[in-house]
């Protein structure tokens, strides 16, 4: 189990898969943004900068392969812990569990100024406080916060296996 684990946490298919995801989520936010209607509050857009950010990692982790696991998933449990958390400020909220006044600044860092160069993903458009249903009767808040708790989950467990090396070479090229 061990064994598989690590060879998983280097693999070049578990980095294309979570890029595939990455991209799969975006493009569900951008579909109900641009053909539901749905327009993304602040919390969302940093949803979508954090889900980007994993997308980022990924990526970089895909052309690198296996030899900076431990790196690539340390930075996968720092970005899934943001988005975790951005979630789950989200779902609170839309419950009233959670009292936030979002405003319509997204307050990225000067340096990083998402919503300037790519306003179509990152420019808020509505106030906190709803998220679209899903199906299956789920909110996308909800939904999101069970996508960053298992990311989190299985973020940690990998890093936890990139710090063992696979026994066999051949292992490494997947």
């Amino acid at each position: 189990m061990l064994n598989a684990l690590s060879v998983i946490a280097r693999s070049r298919l578990f980095w294309f898969l979570v890029l595939v995801a990455c991209l799969l989520l975006e493009g569900t936010a951008l579909y109900y943004q641009y053909s539901l209607d749905y327009g993304p509050c602040v919390l969302c857009v940093h949803i979508r900068a954090w889900i980007a950010g994993l997308g980022a990692v990924a990526l970089l982790m895909f052309l690198l392969g296996g030899s900076m696991a431990v790196l690539g998933h340390l930075a996968s449990l720092a970005l899934a812990s943001g988005l975790l958390r951005s979630s789950w400020i989200t779902l609170g909220v839309e419950r009233g569990t959670i009292e936030d006044s979002c405003t319509m600044d997204p307050q990225f860092p000067s340096w990083l100024p998402l919503h300037e160069w790519v306003p179509a993903m990152f420019e808020p458009w509505e106030p906190c406080g709803y998220t679209p249903m899903l199906p299956f009767g789920m909110t996308m808040a909800e939904a999101l916060v069970l996508i960053g708790l298992a990311w989190v989950a299985v973020s940690f467990l990998l890093l936890l296996a990139s710090f063992r090396k696979p026994k066999r070479k051949r292992d490494l090229f997947l």
